[in-house]
């Protein structure tokens, strides 16, 4: 019986079809989709060191600037740029002549000071001769006082005892009178009697007359004395005044003095010398030029401070929080190859400078897409006498701060470690509730290990960055085996992905 057109097309297809099912079929047979990564065997390691690497230039630890402080032609320039000087070792020479001049005059002007100084000395003197001679005057004076008062007291004393006298011959005379009238003596006693009274009397008024003499006395002592105390607070006030004269002399004088000594000062500016021992880095001016001082002074030659040789360097503002003042640092100088020279941290600024910017500080025109770097000062502390008698200012340096370092720790390589989002489905929303924007999931930090034939992820915690290798603090143990690459496919790799371990060639391995 003869097939239909119909069924005949629907056997060749079906032919077809089967053929096709059996190509692929032999094709996925013969394909092997198992992808080959490279693992490593994990060990404790001695040490890690986290570093910082930034360039820079020397630096001196100061630019002293010698600048004129007189006027005056430059006649001599004794060094040229790049000698090295030593601390007051002549530089730079100016014409003194003007300089010499004005002081010469004030050497005259202060001796002639000091002269006038010494005779309101002599002065002094002479008044004060005559202040002591003025009061030896007032004790002598004072003496005669003592001696007139003395002289009225012995005057008063005759004058009590003659008064005694006359009252006692007056009274004999009394009774010598009723004796006469009563016939008992004769007149003649009687008149002896009387006599004898007025002989007292006589020699009362003497007392008292020389009493009133020797208080004529007293008061001509104290007149004396009174005028001799004149003549003493006179003398004192002559001495005062000699004295203010001498203070006003020594006050010109000690003026003088200070004007000679800033005459001196200036000559002797003329001649410039190296302040601090250094290298000279540059001499902008001339000999024949006149150099001027004050606002516009005229800049001489700059001394480098080379007693503390510096590096500094720029640090990219995503590292500097890992730069710590006191970091160790090994230095390497362009000039000098591949010499390391040992240094530490001397200094880190706190503001940022752009890297257009060729110094530091808040800018008012803030540019957020530049990137910014922090100044750093290295100090180099072990650095060879051969090497430092080289280094010049402004020569370039590469720095490497161990920022860190940790010992007996696991690492692996950096191109193992990935971050990778967790797989999370949305928390179911109760309803009535509003809908909250879903929180950004944190990435985990992770790698793959090779348990078997299949990649496992294990999340990790780590450390400090080396150059090539990651710390691993938690996650992972020594003889562990850890994938790390080829990175096309690790960012592919997903937990329970059966790899192959890869295999070096024979040509490769050799190599």
């Amino acid at each position: 019986m003869a097939l239909s057109r119909k069924k005949k097309i629907i056997i060749g297809v079906s032919a077809v079809v089967l053929l096709a099912i059996i190509i692929v079929g032999s094709v996925l047979a013969t394909r092997t989709d198992t992808p080959e990564v490279t693992v490593v065997k994990l060990e404790t390691r001695k040490e890690l060191r986290s570093t910082v690497t930034s360039s820079g230039e020397i630096r001196p630890i100061q630019f002293m600037n010698l600048t004129s402080e007189v006027q005056g032609r430059i006649e001599e320039i004794y060094v040229k740029e790049g000698d090295t000087v030593t601390k007051g070792q002549p530089l730079v020479k100016l014409d003194p002549n003007q300089l010499n001049s004005n002081t010469d005059a004030q050497i005259a002007a202060y001796q002639t000071a000091q002269d006038e100084v010494r005779v309101s000395q002599t002065q002094v003197t002479a008044a004060q001769n005559q202040y002591s001679q003025a009061q030896q005057g007032l004790n002598a004076s004072d003496a005669s006082v003592t001696t007139a008062r003395q002289n009225v007291v012995t005057s008063q004393t005759d004058v009590d005892r003659a008064q005694v006298d006359v009252n006692t011959a007056q009274r004999e005379l009394n009774r010598n009178a009723q004796l006469l009238e009563s016939g008992v003596i004769s007149r003649q006693e009687y008149d002896q009697k009387k006599d004898a009274l007025e002989t007292a009397q006589v020699g009362l008024r003497t007392a008292k007359a020389r009493l009133e003499s020797a208080k004529l006395s007293v008061n001509e002592a104290i007149a004396r004395r009174n005028q001799q105390a004149v003549a003493v607070r006179d003398a004192k006030r002559g001495v005062e005044t000699a004295s203010i004269s001498v203070q006003s002399s020594q006050s010109r004088a000690n003026q003088q003095a200070a004007t000679l000594r800033g005459s001196k000062s200036q000559r002797d500016k003329t001649l410039q010398v190296a302040p601090i021992n250094g290298v000279i880095a540059e001499i902008p001016s001339k000999v024949g030029t006149f150099a001027v001082a004050g606002l516009s002074t005229t800049a001489l030659l700059t001394i480098a401070d080379m007693s503390q040789i510096n590096v500094e360097v720029k640090v990219d503002e995503t590292e500097i929080d890992k730069v710590e003042v006191g970091q160790k640092a090994k230095v390497k100088v362009d000039a000098f190859g591949d010499k390391e020279i040992g240094g530490e941290v001397l200094q880190k600024t706190p503001l940022a400078v752009g890297k257009s910017q060729t110094s530091g500080g808040l800018s008012t025109n803030i540019n957020v897409q530049e990137a910014k770097e922090f100044r750093v000062v290295i100090k180099l502390t072990e650095l060879p006498e051969d090497l430092k008698t080289g280094l010049r200012p402004g020569m370039s340096a590469t720095a490497t701060i161990t920022t860190k370092t940790v010992t007996n720790v696991i690492t692996v390589p950096l191109q193992a470690v990935i971050e990778k989002k967790p797989d999370a489905s949305p928390a179911p929303t109760i309803q009535g509730d509003t809908p909250q924007p879903a929180d950004k999931p944190k990435t985990i930090t992770g790698v793959y290990v090779l348990e078997g034939n299949k990649a496992k992820f294990v999340e990790v915690t780590t450390g400090i960055v080396g150059e090539s290798d990651r710390e691993i603090t938690s996650g992972l143990k020594a003889d562990d085996e850890v994938i790390t690459g080829p990175s096309r496919i690790l960012n592919t790799l997903k937990d329970g992905t059966v790899v192959k371990r890869q295999t070096k060639k024979e040509g490769a391995a050799a190599k």
